[in-house]
């Protein structure tokens, strides 16, 4: 069986804020409104249908689910999936490079 390199590890929000705290030399709390504020920005656009693109990282879209047929698996009754928004990202070739630089495996 290969083994993996990969961590478990989950970066946060607060992890963020530490990271831009040592990194940029703000205040934490100067640090934690700048997250903050590039979130609630993030989510304006995306809520008024607009596309984030972040050039060397990748694009975030809304996308829309049209209303479909499924069936529940535990009784096999048909049902309709109501119609939906998605939120997608494509990463950027420049992140997929950086992220396949070790190699696959």
């Amino acid at each position: 069986m290969p083994t993996t390199t990969q961590s478990n590890r989950t970066m946060t929000k607060a992890d963020l804020v530490e990271r831009i705290y040592e990194n940029v030399g703000f205040s934490k709390k100067e640090a934690a409104e700048i997250v903050e504020s590039v979130f609630e920005e993030m989510k304006q656009a995306l809520e008024s249908g607009d596309k984030i693109k972040i050039s060397g990282f990748g694009n975030f879209v809304v996308r829309r689910k049209a209303a479909r047929k499924g069936r529940n698996p535990q009784t096999n009754e048909t049902i309709i999936i109501s119609a939906r928004k998605v939120l997608t990202f494509k990463p950027s070739q420049v992140l997929k490079a950086a992220l396949n630089e070790n190699g696959a495996g």
